[in-house]
């Protein structure tokens, strides 16, 4: 703390003493029954009048933050926020009597509770026409005040509490929003006969999902655990029980690293529905999605103002394979990819030698595209590299104004452990007989160039399971260290029998971004994990 800001904190407490000798504390309780500031508003909406005071006679007790100050000398206008909203406190020496010299102690950030009728003024702000006030917390430290904001985006999310009072109305609609949003998905499922349930967050094993977990130790069974990474694995078991339709929206964590879409622990909503697939699932992602928006929409209208993308129902629905194939002839049609006559060429080896040499990529592609071991992992990668960051631009409306949501689906068995592969009939007849890649039934929805949802038809093999999970081990001995365990209890599990399944799972944080128009995941998250404050120790 600099010198300057020790003066004004000292300057503040000697305030609150001041206070205290009045026989106000400054850290005081006990306000008894309160009027929000949007009670009192909505009860004088429609007198649009200048009034001295409200004709009935009602009195009203409001406590809030003081978030502005102007001392005329024989008036007083304080603005004071509560959860609900701002509003005007009309003070005077006349009505306040003895109480209005505490106005003189009064700084940015204080907390009051004000007792009086409504008035509106000349010029018709409705206000509160302050006949008692009474000091409820000091603030030691000053707040940044309403103008000029707190704009410093690393102050901002270490400092969460200061960004709300600096910038209250963009941000907390942001979190109103999240939370308005989650409530709409619960809403959407609990009409479903959907159970919400809760599983262990702290795991023996790593599953439900591959990616580097966080890594904890239990003192008293002496247990190393690890963060789930995904709450996969315990929903379906409780398929396999008789539970044919359950969710649930919690944390999880994943050891990677931090972007503006990425954040290692973060919300995530899951559910699995017995006698679905993945098709199904996307009619009612959409459903979902559009439930949400348009309760959010109805709240707060703002956020649907100047979007890039357009929800309006059918999504377009896209296999992998023509993803890449549609990028690959819009980016580089000297390219002969060797998948073009219907089939990949043995030489699709050779081919990826051909395209890290001849192609603009960074360090980073070029070392994710060599790591593929098998055609279905390459093609993904290809994916990823060449088409995911284009599918904004490759799939849009009729008159080409906005981007349209897209399923990606049928992703290659290679990369998907978890998901039923397609029945070979169907694979023969969308890709042709023999074909070399095994796909399965799954889809990841995009929109607006964010990987919202991941989705397939769930695997119900206990003998498939357990190879897959031999593989990820396989996989592990490799180098991988986002690889699977082996769960013999949910193979056992399995052993009972699961019915046909369709799982889901939706990043929450990246829905609220996209339906918020926020730019980073930071902005959305409360309190975003952040290297500790250096303090010179």
């Amino acid at each position: 703390m600099s010198d300057s800001e020790h003066t004004l904190e000292a300057v503040r407490r000697a305030k609150g003493e001041a206070w205290r000798a009045r026989g106000h504390q400054p850290f005081g309780n006990d306000t008894g029954p309160l009027h929000s500031v949007a009670s009192v508003r909505a009860a004088h909406e429609a007198q649009k009048e200048a009034f001295n005071a409200d004709p009935a006679g009602v009195t009203y007790r409001v406590a809030g933050r003081v978030i502005a100050l102007r001392d005329t000398g024989k008036l007083v206008f304080v603005k004071l926020r509560d959860g609900s909203g701002e509003i005007q406190l009309f003070c005077s020496a006349r009505d306040l009597g003895d109480d209005f010299a505490l106005l003189k102690e009064l700084d940015l950030g204080d907390i009051v509770l004000v007792e009086g009728p409504a008035m509106r003024t000349r010029l018709l702000e409705l206000s509160v026409l302050a006949k008692s006030l009474r000091p409820l917390t000091k603030s030691f430290t000053p707040i940044p005040s309403e103008w000029f904001g707190l704009s410093e985006l690393e102050t901002r999310y270490r400092q969460r509490y200061a960004d709300l009072i600096a910038n209250h109305a963009e941000v907390g609609a942001v979190f109103r929003a999240r939370s308005l949003i989650v409530t709409a998905l619960r809403e959407w499922l609990d009409a479903r006969d959907f159970v919400e349930v809760e599983t262990p967050t702290l795991n023996s094993l790593r599953g439900g999902a591959t990616a580097k977990p966080f890594t904890t130790h239990h003192n008293a069974l002496d247990l190393s655990l690890y963060l789930r990474v995904a709450p996969e694995l315990y929903l379906k078991r409780l398929i396999v029980g008789g539970l044919d339709r359950v969710y649930e929206i919690g944390r999880v964590w994943r050891n990677e690293g931090i972007s503006t879409r990425h954040n290692p622990e973060f919300t995530i909503l899951e559910f699995y529905q017995a006698y679905a697939t993945y098709r199904e699932l996307m009619d009612e992602t959409e459903e979902l999605v559009g439930h949400a928006d348009a309760k959010l929409v109805a709240r707060f209208p703002q956020f649907a103002d100047g979007r890039g993308y357009d929800l309006a129902r059918p999504w377009k629905r896209v296999r992998m394979l023509d993803a890449v194939t549609h990028a690959f002839a819009a980016r580089h049609p000297a390219l002969s990819a060797p998948w073009a006559d219907g089939h990949p060429s043995p030489g699709w080896g050779h081919f990826r030698e051909v395209l890290v040499r001849g192609t603009e990529l960074t360090k980073d592609e070029r070392s994710y595209l060599l790591k593929a071991h098998t055609f279905g992992e390459f093609l993904f990668a290809l994916f990823e590299v060449f088409a995911e960051g284009h599918l904004t631009t490759d799939y849009r409306t009729a008159d080409g104004a906005r981007s349209v949501p897209v399923f990606i689906v049928d992703y290659p068995f290679d990369v998907s452990p978890l998901a039923r592969k397609k029945d070979p009939s169907k694979q023969d007849e969308q890709y042709g007989p023999s074909y070399p890649v095994t796909f399965t039934d799954r889809f990841e929805l995009f929109v607006e160039g964010r990987e919202l949802a991941n989705a397939f038809s769930e695997l119900n093999d206990p003998d498939d399971q357990a190879a897959r999970f031999r593989a990820q081990l396989q996989n592990r001995a490799r180098g991988d260290d986002e690889a699977m365990d082996f769960d013999d209890d949910y193979i056992r599990a399995l052993g009972y029998g699961m019915p046909p399944t369709a799982g889901f799972g939706l990043g929450v944080d990246r829905l609220v971004m996209l339906l918020t128009g926020q730019k980073s995941i930071r902005d959305v998250v409360l309190f975003p994990l952040l290297r500790p404050e250096s303090d010179g120790r």
